[in-house]
């Protein structure tokens, strides 16, 4: 790595930022290129050793393609533009179900084991394409159009402006389950599609989705963003109680998604300015770490028990600090406050002291409230790096523009 983990560098400084998103790149390349099944291989352990050959996982998949775009972006070498066509290439071929579309949400090797469509896997999918087209991927486009129609045919409820979550192989059952997760991605989604096409559908799609969570959903939930709802957006309150650790739906007030959302209102509000979307994005964002914010270790706490506002899951999770980065530059610009600007280093400091693996390379996934690990497992297969990875680009943005740059 280029950085000494004794030396800290400027934070705010957009060619670091830039070299560590390549840094980080270079930890799964090219070791995650798949050469007998095809796509990536998705899981590694904190030197690198690859801890699972055949699970092929729609997030993971998605995100690796989405990291080697970014690369492209920051102006990685060439040679990634070969790692994006090879995800594009696998996703249409194998990810891809021929028969009733929409993409398995997991496979072994080449063989769909999971077969469930889920929108938050598709979120994915459609940032993935849309970062791709944005990095010069000229076949990434149909696989955005694409997308879409599968998301406003299978997913889309026009009354209630959100989408469904979950759908059987042949879309004939549809879950009661309805999630905000899913949702929040495919805000983040429908912005990158906007980006990268410039069609102005999937900008009103992102502020539809964004304006119904903060309309209709938080006024339920209270200061806090809530996971789980009925099939009427009802919220349920016991919904994989006592399971914290679930992946894709975990129980209690997850601070990481408040702190997530305060970043989309901030990106919307640049493309699609409203006088509501900074001062709720800087309530969530201060609610979210007043409440998270581990005062003796550093770091965001992951979750609270909605019952009695204890602290149920005390880990520190990567993505978390990494949501937290992106959306504490994204005050500093969006306020002026220099409280904010502060913020941003104080959390990337202990990031860089405790998440950053400055002898492999890349972020460990998950440590306990004391900044401990609890094994060798860096990247299992949903992960990538890809947080850290986005929120280091938006940073970028923040700090190129207060430069007088144009990234």
């Amino acid at each position: 790595m280029n950085d000494s983990p004794i030396t800290r560098p400027d934070f705010a400084d957009p060619s670091f930022l830039k070299r560590h998103i390549l840094d980080t790149v270079r930890f799964y390349a090219p070791r995650c290129i798949d050469h007998v099944n095809g796509g990536y291989i998705n899981c590694f352990l904190d030197d690198g050793t690859v801890c699972d050959y055949e699970t092929k996982h729609l997030v993971g998949m998605t995100r690796f393609i989405y990291t080697f775009s970014a690369a492209l972006l920051v102006g990685g070498p060439e040679k990634y533009r070969g790692a994006v066509e090879h995800g594009l290439r696998f996703l249409r071929e194998c990810q891809w179900d021929h028969e009733h579309g929409g993409y398995f949400w997991t496979l072994k090797g080449r063989n769909p084991v999971d077969k469930r469509k889920l929108a938050y896997g598709n979120a994915f999918a459609l940032l993935a394409a849309s970062t791709a087209l944005k990095a010069g991927i000229p076949t990434a486009r149909a696989v955005i159009g694409e997308v879409y129609e599968v998301l406003e045919k299978h997913f889309w409820n026009e009354q209630d402006g959100l989408y469904a979550d979950e759908a059987s192989r042949d879309w004939s059952d549809v879950s009661p389950y309805r999630g905000q997760n899913a949702n929040m991605h495919l805000t983040e989604a429908m912005m990158a599609a906007y980006e990268a096409t410039g069609e102005k559908r999937y900008l009103d799609r992102a502020y539809t989705l964004a304006h119904s969570v903060m309309f209709k959903l938080l006024p339920l939930s209270g200061q806090l963003i809530w996971e789980h709802y009925t099939a009427d957006w009802g919220i349920d309150w016991n919904y994989n109680k006592g399971n914290n650790k679930d992946e894709f739906r975990p129980y209690g007030y997850i601070f990481g998604h408040s702190i997530e959302w305060a970043k989309l209102l901030l990106l919307l509000n640049r493309v699609c300015p409203q006088a509501w979307l900074v001062p709720q994005a800087e309530r969530l964002f201060r609610e979210a770490v007043d409440k998270g914010l581990d005062r003796q270790h550093g770091g965001i706490f992951y979750s609270m028990s909605p019952e009695d506002g204890r602290i149920i899951d005390s880990d520190k999770r990567y993505w978390v600090m990494a949501e937290t980065i992106g959306a504490a530059a994204l005050l500093a610009e969006g306020t002026g406050q220099p409280e904010y600007r502060k913020f941003y280093e104080d959390i990337f400091g202990y990031c860089w002291t405790h998440f950053v693996d400055h002898t492999y390379g890349a972020w460990y996934q998950l440590l306990d409230a004391s900044n401990r690990k609890y094994n060798s497992i860096k990247s299992p297969p949903p992960k990538t790096d890809y947080h850290p990875i986005t929120n280091c680009i938006t940073a970028i943005s923040v700090w190129e523009t207060a430069a007088g740059k144009s990234f």
